[in-house]
């Protein structure tokens, strides 16, 4: 008997204690499948972060400029446990605004920045109408949009030692 027969078993029954529909219980077993194809885990990007010298100036920059919004800020010794998501998920991957205290981690950062090679990279569905609106508020571009395989992108400085790539499929 495999594990699937008694977990389908098991949630059609509280499916029903709990007056969902079996239909609810049957995804949840394909999601159990799922979850163990593959070696039996998958993973989702809950966190990242961009390490940044200033958290307040980092803060105002992604939420006032880039339209994030800010999430968590929570006291974490002298910095703070400081994220923002996109508006349009709410629920979905925080961008921690990480203090770059640690030596090695500002020479990394001065590296990339100095390579022109950006920290990470944010989707976008109208690329130019972004740089536009980006460009207007003072935002420094390096790249400006250009069309990459299947991908336009464009890079940005952050204001706060990294470089940021932008991109539309």
């Amino acid at each position: 008997m495999s594990i699937a027969q008694p977990m389908r078993l098991l949630l059609t029954v509280l499916a029903v204690v709990l007056g969902t529909s079996t239909l609810w219980a049957q995804e949840q077993v394909r999601q159990a499948g799922a979850d163990r194809a593959g070696g039996g885990v998958r993973m989702k990007i809950v966190v990242t972060s961009v390490m940044v010298d200033n958290q307040e100036k980092a803060l105002k920059f992604y939420t006032e400029v880039l339209g994030f919004v800010k999430k968590t800020d929570v006291p974490a010794g002298p910095a703070r446990w400081l994220t923002v998501v996109s508006p349009e998920q709410p629920d979905g991957p925080e961008l921690l605004l990480e203090p770059i205290g640690f030596p090695p981690a500002r020479t990394y950062q001065k590296a990339l920045f100095d390579a022109g090679i950006p920290l990470t990279s944010f989707a976008v569905t109208d690329l130019a109408a972004v740089h536009e609106r980006l460009e207007q508020l003072g935002v420094v571009f390096r790249t400006p949009p250009k069309k990459v395989g299947p991908a336009t992108v464009a890079v940005f400085e952050d204001t706060c030692g990294n470089l940021i790539q932008l991109a539309q499929k």
